[in-house]
């Protein structure tokens, strides 16, 4: 059973930066695609950015492009994202998770795994 602690939130201002980490825990890390989610008060939950399991395949949601960047370390069971120029609309809670990817496709998560215990995003403009 794969495991997911998130890290790295924090308030920041607008325009500011913050990395997130993804440590995941089973031998399944290196071979799966993996994701980041987030979800603010009053929305779902939704994919941000995915990367293939040998890092080559990278997916990025509109809002994010250009300003949001997927990384992985095999060797560290650990998945990045680096958020850069964020904005009030980027609070949110972020959770890292196993996915599905398919080609420029939006990545889906992989039902069986559990969600982690995310990590809280505040821009204040």
């Amino acid at each position: 059973q794969v495991q997911l602690v998130e890290s790295g939130g924090g308030l920041v201002q607008a325009g500011d930066s913050l990395r997130l980490s993804c440590a995941a825990s089973g031998r399944s890390f290196a071979s799966s695609a993996m994701g980041w989610f987030r979800q603010s008060p009053g929305k779902e939950r939704d994919v941000v950015a995915g990367i293939s399991w040998n890092g080559r395949t990278t997916y990025y949601a509109d809002s994010v492009k250009g300003r949001f960047t997927i990384s992985r370390d095999s060797a560290k069971n650990t998945v990045y994202l680096q958020m850069n120029s964020l904005k009030p609309e980027d609070t949110a809670v972020y959770y890292c998770a196993p996915v599905y990817m398919d080609g420029d496709k939006r990545p889906s998560r992989v039902p069986y795994v559990d969600w982690g215990q995310g990590t809280q995003v505040t821009v204040s403009s």
